[in-house]
């Protein structure tokens, strides 16, 4: 078996040119290029600090003009919805639209990926993330871009209770379904188990392609 990193960059090469191909095929409907979709995904996976046009723009590796057409475009189709921060007016906050949601239930776009991968063992896609993460990382490091993860890899979360959480960095309360989502705010506590990093720790620098 070749251990040459080249040839894990040309395996991620060619699943990112097919996922993206996916992507595009999932959108084509609604005239909407991977990026749109991809952003949409983000909407699903973004708490509440985390779902603002610069967030997204952090996490997908956007610039500003990038980004605010793309959420335009999204935006005239009826696919999000703008909003104002309850405490800060200036901020604007982005959802998913009734129709948003149900084009990603109808389009399916990472169903190809589950499809591909449903016959690895989990041992097999534990050493395979072990090996991406890693690299993710030390990209990540060298490019001093901003890490995104789940709370409890952070170490401003606080567990209060068995299903009571709160952010010691914001001060607010959070839901169990919330402190599973991605937080742009996330800092590294340290101290755990190399597994407990890599499940909680996500890269702004996506592993695959999603220019147009």
């Amino acid at each position: 078996m070749d251990k040459s990193p080249e040839v894990l960059l040309e395996l991620v090469e060619r699943l990112g040119n097919l996922l993206r191909s996916e992507f595009r095929r999932a959108g084509a409907d609604e005239q909407l290029q991977p990026v749109h979709v991809h952003a949409l995904v983000y909407l699903t996976r973004a708490n509440r600090y985390s779902n603002t046009p610069q967030a997204m723009a952090e996490y997908l590796g956007l610039t500003k003009g990038t980004m605010s057409q793309s959420l335009l475009l999204l935006d005239r189709r009826g696919l999000i919805e703008r909003y104002q921060d309850d405490l800060d007016r200036r901020v604007v906050r982005l959802r998913l639209s009734t129709s948003g949601e149900q084009f990603l239930y109808d389009a399916q776009p990472q169903s190809a990926w589950q499809h591909a991968t449903r016959n690895i063992s989990p041992n097999r896609i534990r050493n395979a993330v072990s090996a991406l993460r890693e690299t993710l990382t030390t990209f990540q490091a060298d490019n001093e871009g901003q890490p995104f993860g789940t709370c409890s890899g952070c170490r401003h979360f606080e567990r209060l209770s068995a299903r009571a959480y709160r952010c010691g960095l914001m001060g607010d309360r959070l839901s169990g379904p919330e402190a599973r989502k991605l937080c742009w705010l996330y800092e590294e506590k340290g101290g755990g188990s190399e597994e407990e990093d890599q499940r909680h720790h996500i890269s702004n620098f996506p592993l695959l392609s999603i220019t147009t």
